[in-house]
């Protein structure tokens, strides 16, 4: 009996902790079935709420996705159609390059080392040799045509090839506008170098001009902010117009008697202006130069011209005159032979005669006058101008 009570006791020693677990988790879940029970549509809202929550965000996260997409499409449309114009206004501003450029080559031929002549500026395959190394090739591929292939190429790389041709464009342009403003310069130092040629025979350069037609008007002078707003045509206009004068300077010039009447150095025996009379000892205007020569050279005409006389005229003795236009005349006396006749045209450096001792004469020598309009003035200035001439010929 005793022993019964013993192994009772044991028994439930074991299976006690067993009954408190489970009577704890019955308790548990009589809690949570309770829970659920009085609270069940509080659950089931809060889950709907996160539920909603979490939608809401992915919902948020999509539009934001699709607004940085639009906005990319926008973005390179922006950037393709930007390119798009700067190519088309590299491609305007080319063409009026390729314009300016035959123009520069109208005014005066293109130097082998000038970047502005028309070869660097052959825009169309085949149109023209390939420029040279350290000329601007706008035939190049690397913006232009990167710029009109955007699909197949890069915004980058368009932009960067785009960027390389503007910049050979402006440094085109600014060789250009170098080039017009050197030629500018020499041809106005070339006019004013011909118009003092001019002066030294005492000649008007006014003289030769052209009769202006009727045009006039008050004197408004423009503002300097203008002329520079007219830029490239304003600049090729006054190029053009110092290069006629400059080409019109030399037409004269090349039409005044600044030869020499005789074959080499012209030493003068007697000179223009007030002197003793070889016959009379007396003071007499001597109206021209007395030159030095054997007898029979030929004497030459010093300007193209038309002879007006070839005859025996007194004290001249043979005597050849020759009328250059504007008032200007040349008379070769004391001929022993007379090779023209009136009316003949002859160029510089023709034979009009040979040296002689006729007329009023000691010994053989040309007597060569120049006049302007009927009256003497001294040969010596115009052979001195035609002297100055030659020599920066020569250099």
């Amino acid at each position: 009996m005793q022993g019964s009570k013993i192994v009772l006791r044991s028994a439930s020693r074991r299976t006690a902790p067993f009954l408190a677990a489970s009577l704890a988790l019955a308790l548990l879940w009589a809690l949570g079935a309770t829970y659920l029970i009085v609270f069940h549509d509080e659950v089931l809202a809060g889950f709907v709420a996160r539920q909603g929550a979490m939608r809401d965000a992915y919902e948020a996260q999509l539009a934001e996705l699709r607004d940085r997409l639009d906005r990319d499409r926008r973005d390179r449309a922006g950037t393709e159609t930007g390119l798009a114009d700067r190519v088309t206004a590299a491609l305007e501003r080319q063409a009026e390059l390729e314009r300016r450029a035959a123009a520069l080559a109208g005014l005066a031929p293109p130097t082998p080392a000038d970047p502005t002549a028309t070869g660097a500026l052959s825009p169309r395959p085949g149109a023209g040799p390939a420029p040279a190394d350290d000329e601007p090739d706008l035939r190049s591929d690397d913006g232009a045509e990167a710029a009109r292939h955007l699909p197949r190429r890069s915004a980058l790389e368009a932009e960067t090839g785009l960027i390389r041709l503007e910049a050979r464009l402006d440094g085109l342009q600014a060789a250009q506008g170098e080039r017009l403003a050197g030629l500018s310069a020499r041809a106005g130092d070339e006019a004013q170098r011909l118009r003092g040629l001019i002066r030294r025979t005492g000649l008007d350069p006014a003289r030769f001009d052209a009769p202006s037609a009727g045009i006039g008007g008050p004197l408004v002078p423009l503002d300097s902010r203008v002329l520079d707003g007219a830029g490239f045509e304003a600049s090729l206009a006054l190029a053009r117009r110092s290069l006629a004068d400059g080409e019109r300077l030399r037409r004269t010039a090349a039409g005044l008697p600044l030869g020499r009447p005789i074959r080499g150095e012209a030493i003068v025996s007697s000179p223009f202006g007030t002197r003793l009379d070889p016959f009379t000892r007396g003071l007499a205007l001597h109206t021209g130069l007395d030159l030095k020569a054997e007898y029979g050279e030929p004497a030459r005409a010093t300007a193209p011209g038309r002879v007006v006389a070839a005859e025996a005229a007194g004290g001249y003795g043979n005597m050849v005159e020759i009328d250059h236009g504007h008032g200007l005349t040349t008379r070769f006396g004391h001929l022993a032979r007379i090779a023209v006749y009136p009316g003949q045209r002859v160029a510089a450096g023709d034979t009009v005669g040979s040296v002689g001792s006729t007329g009023r004469s000691t010994g053989a020598h040309l007597h060569y006058e120049t006049r302007i309009d009927g009256v003497p003035v001294d040969p010596q200035r115009f052979l001195n101008a035609g002297a100055t001439l030659a020599q920066r010929g020569a250099d």
